[in-house]
């Protein structure tokens, strides 16, 4: 049911039922496969440096192009949710952008490829805050931290096993056989998610106007608590892809010299933010959102200053660190978004992910600069200074009041 009038709290989604278990294997494909087909690329920018004739910061508009297209799309796509329905959105976004990702594998020079890659980031930009608002409609307030959690986690794996794959195949293949193959993943993922996702039942399918639509997104501007998680949202993005998207760089040149394949087989520290999300979302359920937020934090800053090591085994322990508070920060957030906005979800949801990636986007491409003229030391420095905001804007998280239930 994608229509009509909500049913009572009795039909929300538990923990422990058939509907549960359908939903987050439906959400965790969805997770997968999005952020998969979103961050393959990382990877593979030394490999696009190469073979195009392109600095760091210009290799980098391969994710930051997408990325920044995706944030404004995202507000456009969840009012266009509340009219056409939660489910229909998802699933077209997720197939729309694997078929995407399967004909950017053709394109014939850069300027094609980033034209496709953009487009992409149109495409993908339905799911992510649609998903959100999904959650917080249908699933009971007790299980939505593990519900996000999984979430996250499917999209910590997409991530990791995206990123592996794509510096394994262009190792011993090409990125065009990466980006095919990746596409044909999604695809399967996405069919997956069709055939399991419950139909909405929380949702009233509405007319929307343009002066709804400014004034929604004016009201949760209005709320402080969402004001300053969508500012967390920007920083703490903006930190994480930074560190990967030049990571690759440094262990790639002297005194490293790894492999493509060996730099591909790093993003597999991946695998802890599959386990960060849902620990960090039980643990924050019991001890709350905003006395676990900032701690992720912390831990983050903490695994970025381990990066200036010189042995590759603290480097590698640093990106895992950074990995897991990244993922446990960013599960807190989403959850606390849902349940600081009382009306218009998905508005909410858009705006929180929209500085999100704008920080992906804008922060990214600036650490390319930074990377060019001081090397490593100067990515974290501009990492470590966002992440001391983001730290600060945590605290005062902490302080604020509660809302009443």
């Amino acid at each position: 049911m994608e229509s009509g009038s909500p049913p009572g709290p009795d039909m929300l989604i538990r923990s422990g039922t058939p509907a549960f278990r359908n939903t987050i294997l439906a959400m965790f494909c969805a997770g997968f496969a999005t952020f998969a087909l979103l961050y393959y690329v990382q990877p593979l920018l030394p490999v696009f440096s190469a073979d195009f004739g392109l600095g760091a910061a210009q290799s980098s508009l391969a994710l930051s192009l997408t990325t920044g297209l995706m944030a404004p799309s995202m507000l456009v796509a969840s009012s266009v949710s509340e009219i056409v329905g939660r489910k229909p959105m998802m699933v077209a976004s997720v197939l729309a952008s694997s078929l995407l990702t399967l004909l950017t594998s053709f394109a014939p020079n850069w300027p094609a490829l980033l034209a496709l890659r953009a487009v992409t980031g149109i495409a993908i930009a339905c799911l992510p805050a649609v998903a959100m608002a999904y959650v917080a409609e249908e699933i009971a307030p007790a299980s939505i931290g593990l519900a996000m959690g999984l979430y996250i986690g499917g999209s910590a794996l997409g991530g990791m096993a995206a990123r592996l794959a794509a510096g394994i195949l262009a190792e011993f293949g090409s990125w065009r056989l990466a980006m095919a193959g990746l596409g044909a993943m999604g695809l399967v993922a996405g069919l997956i998610f069709w055939r399991s996702l419950p139909p909405s039942r929380h949702f009233a399918r509405r007319a929307l106007s343009l002066s709804e639509h400014i004034s929604g997104f004016a009201a949760h501007l209005r709320e402080p608590g969402l004001r300053l998680l969508v500012v967390e949202g920007f920083l703490m993005m903006g930190s994480f892809v930074t560190v990967y998207n030049y990571i690759g760089y440094r262990l790639l040149a002297p005194p490293y010299a790894m492999s493509q394949a060996s730099v591909g087989l790093i993003f597999s520290v991946y695998l802890v933010g599959i386990v960060s999300s849902p620990f960090s979302g039980a643990v924050a359920s019991r001890l709350g959102l905003r006395n676990v937020f900032w701690v992720m934090i912390v831990v983050m800053g903490a695994g970025v200053a381990l990066t200036l090591a010189a042995s590759v085994g603290l480097v590698i322990a640093g990106l895992a660190l950074m990995t897991f508070g990244f993922f446990g920060a960013h599960s807190i957030a989403s959850s606390w978004v849902g349940r600081r906005a009382r009306t218009a979800k998905a508005q909410a949801a858009s705006l929180y992910l929209f500085l999100y990636y704008m920080g992906s986007s804008v922060l990214g491409s600036i650490g390319g600069i930074f990377w060019q003229r001081e090397g490593w030391n100067g990515v974290t420095a501009l990492v470590g200074v966002l992440l001391s905001l983001a730290f600060l804007i945590s605290l005062r998280l902490a302080r604020l009041q509660p809302l009443a239930p």
